[in-house]
């Protein structure tokens, strides 16, 4: 992997976790912390299902963004229902 497939890994799961933030907004848990957690998401779920989803794709490019958006946009969501529910 070059630095740039990283770059997009990270930037993809930021956007995705911001995303989840905004699709859950009951249970957000803060956009610096949305923004990690997809980060972090986008980077393993990029190295992990990037190639073949690329493969299937026909580009290594889409299947990256793709696979990054979405397991960004997912780990906040989980995590978020792991913790307490708040209360008002």
């Amino acid at each position: 992997m070059d630095i740039v497939n990283l770059l997009i890994q990270l930037v993809c799961g930021a956007v995705g976790g911001n995303l989840s933030g905004v699709i859950n907004k009951a249970r957000s848990l803060s956009p610096v912390l949305n923004t990690v957690l997809g980060a972090i998401g986008g980077l393993g779920g990029g190295q992990l299902l990037g190639g073949p989803i690329g493969n299937m794709l026909g580009s290594g490019t889409v299947g990256n963004i793709g696979a990054s958006g979405v397991v960004g946009l997912l780990l906040p969501l989980v995590v978020s229902y792991f913790q307490k529910k708040k209360t008002a």
